[in-house]
């Protein structure tokens, strides 16, 4: 074993090694932990709620239970885009506020696959400057799309965000 190969296997990001979903936004590829992806269903009729962040489109209900939809483009600064045939909502367990798992949906451009990242695959996130949040990016992978950015879903929305759309849902509901 060589001394990167050793390094690799000892750095903080090779415990992110695993399955993930490989998706698309604006071109970008972008992967979540398969364990904490729900489902993914088409783009559905979204109840908007008032008074959320711009980035949060509204809820859903999906099979009884009140779903907080999230546009990533959006929360990302992405410029809209006329949703298509493969646009698709990927439903994922995020930690609320408090501590309790919640599901919410993310609006993705085009869902590609399910795939293996190995450490070596792996990058810790480049130093972007004060000025850029990072604090959504887990690290980066090398797969067969090009760089590809892992999300850490418990920080691309923070849980009080989560916890108002679910509630306000609920009460209007």
């Amino acid at each position: 074993m060589s001394k990167d190969s050793i390094a690799t296997a000892a750095s903080p990001i090779a415990g992110l090694a695993g399955r993930y979903l490989l998706f698309s936004l604006a071109k970008e590829s972008y992967a979540i932990e398969v364990a904490r992806t729900r489902e993914i269903i088409r783009l559905t009729e979204i109840t908007p709620i008032p008074q959320l962040p711009s980035f949060v489109r509204g809820v859903i209900n999906l099979r009884s239970k009140i779903v907080p939809i999230v546009d990533l483009r959006a929360k990302f600064g992405m410029p809209p885009e006329e949703p298509t045939e493969r646009t698709s909502i990927v439903v994922v367990h995020v930690k609320g506020s408090g501590g309790a798992m919640v599901w919410i949906g993310f609006i993705v451009d085009d869902v590609d696959e399910v795939t293996n990242i190995g450490a070596a695959e792996l990058e810790p996130v480049p130093d972007f400057g004060l000025q850029v949040d990072t604090g959504y990016m887990r690290a980066m992978a090398k797969t067969k799309k090009g760089v590809t950015t892992l999300l850490d879903v418990d920080h691309v929305v923070s849980g009080d965000v989560v916890a108002r759309a679910t509630q306000m849902a609920s009460a209007a509901f």
